[in-house]
């Protein structure tokens, strides 16, 4: 992809009811790292606090007017709001700022990175659908140019041909991408349920974008996905086969990352790719333990797994990036189910391992099964993926007593007998 030029921008957010100063400048330092992503760069910040915002512009006439006279005296012509705008507020904002500045908010942003960063056809299509659907709509009114959406910082995405289309054919094109994500996810279940029959354990990394998730899978199994110090770096989940130090091998898989404020539709998009959490039999949660705000991180991610239906998984915490604190220089360790590494440069990667090995054995359990004979089948892959212990050929079937974890439990509780 070419280089973009560096386009420079205003930031500027509210301090409304309930949140602090300090809280509303992390949300903008958060916003200055995506703008950075997006290849821009922050000219200015402006906050204002304001108990009720106005419904036009949200800011008050006075903070606009600042933001304007910044704008003219110094040649900005991009403006990032760090929330969410109507696209009436934005056809406002950008009146009052004299015609010349576009605007866009958080969610647009986010959208401009995925369109960069997203590599596989079906990234593509998600993000196609969901620039369709939040940003389209946000440029009606602006003459009818959906051309906007070309290039550039807020408008880069499928192209002026994709875009360049009346109400209708936007409704047919959604209608389209609709059918062929469907299409995809019907394959991706059905893949999911190959997995499911080869009776492997399967981990998730998840957690805040630019934890470290993809470094780590590629220390772990040499999976050679990209991995950048940037957000959002990586958008198609990656599955490995991972083979643990006691012989066992799981399957892992590197998922989209988190943020906070993640827009609700954003998540609808791309729900067949981070329901890999939720069809997870453990969940790795990566943080990076030299942010300062690695537990707010924490808390964002916990609640977009809870909104996936993913909570109440086996968890273990990754905190990475260890090797950028003097305090874990050679001191990697344990704390109950977090474990403190370094994914770059592999120290305490063998505690996580060891963790990972610690939570599939309280996974399993020692049962009794009467299989019966026209499905010994359930005997071949009982050898092949857990401990069997005895095997006897009765009347009523073959007994078997096995070591089972969760999912192969689940598979043949109904067998399951009680032992006299």
């Amino acid at each position: 992809m070419e280089n973009l030029t560096v386009r420079d921008a205003i930031l500027f957010g509210l301090v409304t009811r309930g949140t602090t100063v300090d809280e509303a400048e992390r949300s903008l330092d958060e916003l200055s790292r995506l703008l950075d992503t997006a290849g821009g760069a922050v000219f200015a910040r402006v906050l204002q606090a304001k108990d009720s915002p106005d419904p036009r512009t949200l800011l008050g006439k006075g903070k606009v007017r600042e933001i304007r006279e910044l704008a003219e005296a110094n040649g900005i012509t991009l403006a990032v709001f760090d929330g969410e705008l109507s696209p009436a507020q934005i056809r406002n904002l950008e009146d009052d700022l004299g015609g010349t500045v576009e605007v866009i908010d958080r969610s647009m942003l986010i959208l401009d990175i995925f369109a960069l960063h997203a590599t596989s056809g079906e990234g593509k299509l998600q993000v196609e659908l969901a620039q369709l659907r939040y940003t389209a709509p946000r440029l009606v009114g602006h003459g009818g140019e959906l051309s906007r959406l070309g290039g550039g910082i807020g408008t880069r995405g499928p192209g002026e041909t994709k875009l360049e289309i009346d109400r209708r054919r936007m409704k047919e094109r959604i209608a389209s991408l609709d059918r062929q994500l469907a299409e995809m996810e019907h394959n991706r279940r059905i893949m999911r349920a190959s997995r499911d029959a080869s009776g492997m354990i399967r981990l998730a990394l998840v957690g805040y974008t630019n934890a470290g998730k993809s470094t780590l899978l590629n220390y772990l199994t040499g999976a050679g996905v990209l991995s950048e110090d940037k957000l959002f770096a990586t958008l198609d989940p990656t599955t490995r086969r991972l083979s643990l130090p006691m012989g066992e091998t799981v399957l892992l898989t590197d998922t989209v990352g988190f943020i906070r404020k993640l827009p609700h539709h954003l998540v609808k998009a791309f729900r067949s790719t981070l329901e890999e959490a939720a069809h997870a039999d453990i969940l790795l949660i990566v943080a990076n333990a030299a942010d300062p705000e690695s537990e707010e991180q924490l808390e964002a991610t916990e609640k977009t797994l809870s909104d996936l239906g993913a909570a109440g998984k086996p968890t273990v915490y990754v905190m990475n990036q260890c090797d950028r604190l003097a305090e874990f220089s050679g001191g990697f360790s344990r704390e109950g189910r977090r474990i403190y590494l370094s994914a770059k440069t592999g120290e305490g990667v063998e505690l996580l391992l060891s963790e990972i090995e610690s939570v599939i054995s309280e996974m399993k359990r020692e049962v009794t099964l009467l299989i019966p004979y026209d499905e010994q089948g359930h005997l071949s892959a009982l050898y092949s993926g857990a401990t069997v212990k005895s095997v006897d050929y009765e009347e009523g079937g073959i007994r078997v007593r096995a070591v089972l974890d969760a999912k192969q439990y689940g598979r043949l509780s109904r067998y399951e007998i009680g032992v006299e």
